[in-house]
C-alpha cells in the first residue's frame, strides 16, 4: 500500500519536472528583460524546496515507522538463552524448552557474521536474526508446538557453512 503511493507520487513529481523543462526549454529562445522572471523563479525555487524537503520527510516517516524493529530490552520473565556462532558450529547454553514458554535469545559470533534462524519440521523460518562478533542481538520467542526445531546459519561463513546446524527440543 505505501509502496504503490510512493511510486505514483514519484511520477507525478517525475512528470511535474519534466513539465517544467519542457516549459524553460520552449520559451528559452525568447529574448526578453527577466528581472521579473528571475523574482518569481527565485519565490517558485523556495516554495519547491520547502515542498520537497517536507515531502522528504513525510515519505521518511511513513516508511520507516511500521518497519518492525523489535526492542533490545529484555522480557523479564523469559527463559534467556546465549547463543554463539562460530565457523562451523553453534554453541546453545539451553536446548530443551517447554511448549508456551518465553525464551529470550542472547545472539552473538565469536569469529565472523552468522545468520540465526530457527526452522520448524516443515522448514518454515520462525525467526532469525544477524550473529556478529562484538555485538548482541536478541529477540524473543515462544514455541506453539512440541517437535524438533533446527537451527541453521543463514549466512555464508565459509567451506562448512552448510554443516552449521543445531537443534532445539521443545516438549
Amino acid at each position: 500500500m505505501i509502496a504503490d503511493s510512493v511510486w505514483v507520487l514519484t511520477l507525478v513529481c517525475l512528470a511535474l519536472l519534466t513539465a517544467v523543462f519542457v516549459f524553460v526549454i520552449m520559451n528559452s529562445a525568447d529574448k526578453q528583460d527577466y528581472s521579473e522572471v528571475q523574482s518569481r523563479s527565485t519565490s517558485l525555487r523556495i516554495k519547491w524546496t520547502v515542498f520537497l524537503f517536507a515531502l522528504g520527510i513525510v515519505v521518511t516517516l511513513a516508511t520507516l515507522l511500521p518497519f518492525p524493529i523489535p526492542s533490545q530490552a529484555g522480557a523479564g520473565d523469559a527463559t534467556v538463552v546465549k547463543v554463539v556462532g562460530k565457523q562451523w558450529y553453534w554453541e546453545i547454553d539451553k536446548t530443551d524448552f517447554n511448549v508456551g514458554e518465553l525464551i529470550e535469545f542472547h545472539v552473538t559470533a565469536g569469529d565472523v557474521n552468522h545468520g540465526f534462524g530457527i526452522y520448524n519440521s516443515d522448514d518454515k523460518l520462525l525467526a532469525q536474526t544477524q550473529a556478529m562478533p562484538g555485538y548482541v542481538n536478541k529477540f524473543t520467542h515462544t514455541f506453539d508446538e512440541p517437535g524438533t526445531y533446527k537451527v541453521l546459519c543463514m549466512e555464508f561463513c565459509g567451506l562448512a557453512h552448510h554443516s552449521m546446524i543445531s537443534q532445539l527440543t521443545v516438549r
